[in-house]
Order: structure tokens, then sequence, then C-alpha cells
């Protein structure tokens, strides 16, 4: 043992990927520290509390969690039962939280500012795998730690609202009439929504969301209107395979967007992207640009933006990470989870071995660690850091071990969706396929069966070829 083993493991987040990384510490007997932003487990996850996802019970509970609290009594949730984000709060990620080997470990109100080697920068390399990180949060205190899993997610970095990843034209004066993903219509935000146009711009689960909140709402209110607009010809994915969906809870949500979208109550406008915003005598004049250059102006209140998350890697920037510069993964992560190249293909079960950077000792785990990708899973993230807690017990042969048990859907990636034909290059979209899971804000958990695919059964040339 050397003395970067006595400090601590430094956890970012007490979301559902954090709080599982915290039991596989204690389960391998590692110090660690697990450092919260928000005032509670799970802040980001409450924010979209109100939301319900489409796998049940027991493909989101953590297995080393679900170990340490059922030795202290723990009622678990009905296994096949579909939770939203509160309950997933309430039942799961607090009472984890509240376990006496965890509780003493984590801090909330403790964002990150920086991380970095104590006494050494970027450049610095002689001593640099020898030195405990250094860890700096927001309030001037200052940490040190052997290891780094950062598993902070990409909540707080939606994607802009503009189609070339630039903010359309005018989005920073347009704030006051933006929306983040996955507002509660129906609840605690209706207010700012009765009575009222809103354009819902998006084409993932979170959209399809947020419009049926917003159609249930204008048939109430017969003064709402709602809007959405996709860049997509076809909103085929996103209404999915309804009744042949391996999900029944995901088939329903595109089966129900589709009948409000034929009886009138969503007007749904294809093939556009958002050039423009501008604040026009209280409301939003927005500017839509079809595929074929021509343009089409509206006025709505709101804009919803349910256009994707993306990771923030600032607080990283004095450390070395190899990063793919198309999705912000990993490099080796990235091949196995581009939707440009996965569009009808599977995410092989992966660890330690494709999360690891050139610092040693630093990882990227759950949402973030997909980077710009859609496709995130819950129950990837439980394996992610299953994997590297293994890898920093030393017990490489259980951290190189990495599987996943999870039921087969018919799942195709998203990015198809946004292209001028919707076309798919691995033909047209089957039966039972739809959106891809794991868009974040509380449909990242909906689960797809990840298989390492035999090249030799995979036809040369195609784009789900590995």
């Amino acid at each position: 043992m050397n003395a970067l083993d006595e400090l601590p493991v430094v956890v970012i987040g007490a979301g559902p990927t954090g709080l599982a990384a915290a039991a596989h510490l204690h389960e391998r007997g590692l110090p660690f520290t697990v450092l919260e932003a928000g005032d509670s487990p799970g802040a980001a996850v409450r924010q979209w509390g109100h939301v319900r996802v489409f796998s049940p019970w027991r493909y989101n509970i953590d297995p080393a969690a679900r170990r340490l609290l059922d030795e202290a009594g723990w009622v678990a949730p009905d296994p096949e039962a579909l939770p939203t984000g509160a309950e997933l709060v309430d039942d799961y990620l607090r009472p984890l939280a509240q376990m006496p080997q965890l509780k003493p470990h984590l801090r909330y109100g403790a964002r990150v500012e920086a991380i970095s080697r104590l006494g050494l920068d970027r450049l610095r390399t002689a001593g640099r795998d020898a030195a405990p990180f250094l860890v700096r949060l927001a309030d001037g205190d200052e940490l040190v730690a052997r290891a780094v899993i950062d598993a902070s997610g990409t909540w707080r970095t939606p994607n802009v609202l503009g189609a070339s990843g630039l903010p359309a034209r005018g989005e920073a004066d347009a704030a006051a009439h933006l929306e983040h993903a996955l507002p509660d219509v129906l609840g605690a935000d209706r207010g700012r929504f009765v009575g009222r146009h809103t354009l819902v711009v998006g084409a993932g689960h979170s959209a399809a969301n947020t419009l049926l909140s917003l159609a249930e709402l204008a048939t109430a209110e017969p003064d709402t209107a709602v809007t959405w607009a996709i860049r997509a010809a076809t909103p085929t994915r996103t209404y999915g395979g309804g009744d042949a969906d391996a999900l029944p809870a995901r088939g329903a949500l595109g089966a129900r967007l589709r009948a409000h979208v034929d009886a009138g109550r969503i007007r749904l406008l294809t093939g556009f992207s958002v050039q423009a915003l501008t604040p026009t005598d209280g409301r939003l004049s927005v500017v839509l640009r079809h595929g074929d250059g021509s343009a089409e102006s509206i006025t709505v209140d709101r804009v919803v933006a349910a256009t994707g998350f993306r990771p923030d890697h600032t607080i990283a920037a004095e450390l070395r990470l190899d990063l793919d510069p198309v999705l912000g993964a990993t490099r080796a992560l990235a091949p196995l989870i581009d939707p440009n190249e996965h569009s009808c293909g599977t995410v092989p079960p992966h660890g330690v071995d494709v999360l690891a950077h050139p610092e040693q000792g630093y990882y990227a785990v759950g949402m973030k660690s997909y980077g710009r990708a859609p496709t995130f899973l819950m129950a990837t993230g439980y394996e992610q850091v299953r994997s590297v807690v293994a890898a920093l017990a030393g017990d490489w042969a259980a951290a190189r071990a990495v599987q996943l048990d999870l039921p087969e859907t018919g799942v195709c990636n998203s990015n198809r969706a946004d292209s001028a034909s919707g076309d798919d290059c691995c033909g047209p979209e089957p039966t039972g396929r739809g959106l891809s899971t794991g868009i974040s804000g509380g449909l990242r958990s909906a689960p797809i069966s990840l298989l390492a695919l035999d090249p030799a059964s995979v036809p040369a040339g195609g784009c789900c070829a590995s």
C-alpha cells in the first residue's frame, strides 16, 4: 500500500450512478467522499420528478446498493412497477443516502469548481501518477483524493436550440421565454403554460412527455395552443412501435402522441430547425428554417427546448483527458455509442478499460461518460461504477468481467431522425423500434439489450457493422 491508497476516492454527484459508486466503494472497503452540488440526494432527478420512466424498478436499482438496503430491512418497491423521478428519489436514493455506511461520507452544497493534481498543472509529467488529485470546491474548500469518479451528469448543460450546435440568433435574449426540458406542465409550472401558445422543439422522449402534458392541458383549457417542431421529415421514430414495443409504457407514449397530432390538438411542423428568436410585445417570434432554405415565422409565448444535453468538462481542464472530438466521450468508448454509426446497433457492456483516460485515476461515469450520445442507460452506469471500483480495489478480473442483464427491446438511436429524409441506412424502421432510450431527464432508464456483436455475423459495409 502506498500513500495514495490511504486517501479517499472522491465521487462527484449523488444521483443514481454516484450513489451506486459509493455503495460499491463501501463494499470494497475503500474510503470515499461524495460531493453533491444540490441540497439532497438525486437533486437533478428531482427536477423531473413528475415524469414516469419506462423501465420497471428491477432495472433501476444497483446491486451493491440493493444489498446494502436489504441488510437494513428496506422494503423494496414492486419490481415490475414503473417509478416516477420523485419515487426514484424518495423510495430508493434517499433511503440509500441515509444508510449509516454512506451518510457520513456525503457532502451537500458542495459544487466542484476544478480538479487537478496536487502541485502539478497539466503540463507536468514527472511524478504525476504518484501525486494525489486536488479537488477545489466553489466555496474555496479543497480536498485531496487518490482517484476521482465524476458522476456529475449533464442536466445543467442542455444543448442549445440552434440546429448547427450554436445558439440560434437571439437565443440568449429570449431566455425569459425558454424552458428547460421536462417542465412540470400539469403541476408546479402550469401557470406558465395555461392559456398560452407553447412551441416544443425536439423529437425525443422528453419532447413527447411534454407534448402529452400540454395536450392534456389544452383539453382542459381551450385557449392553450401547442406546436411541435422537429428537424426530421416524419415523426415516425418518435411515435415508435406502439403496441409492438417491448416496453409497453414507451409504446403507449408514441401512440398517444400520434392521436393528439392526428386530432389536431398538436400542430406538427416537420423538416424545420430554429433559426432566430426575437422577443416581441411580451411574446416570442421564432423563425424556423426548412431544409430547402425557406423559412416560416411563428409567434408563441413559451419554447420548450427538448434538444438533449452535452457534457461540461471544464472542471477537468487541468487533467489529461483523451476525449473523442465528436461526442466528448472517452476516445475508446465513442465508437461503441456513436449514433452516426450505430443507428440500429447495440452498445456492448463496457467498464474501466474504455472509461480510462491518460490521467490515471480519473473516470467520468454515468450520463457524462456518454458525452452527447443520447443512449445512456441507468443500468449501464451501475455496471460502469462496479467495474471502476473493482479496478481501484485491484481486482482486475472482476473489473474486466463486464456484463448487463437487460430485456430485449427493438430500439434504434435517434440520430437518423434528424436527417432530412428520416431514412435509416440500415433499412426501414421495423415494427417495434422507436427512439433511442436513455434521454436524460428521467427517460434515460428505458433498457435495451447490450450485446457484444460477433463481427462475422454482421454484413460488411452496413452502418451497424462493428
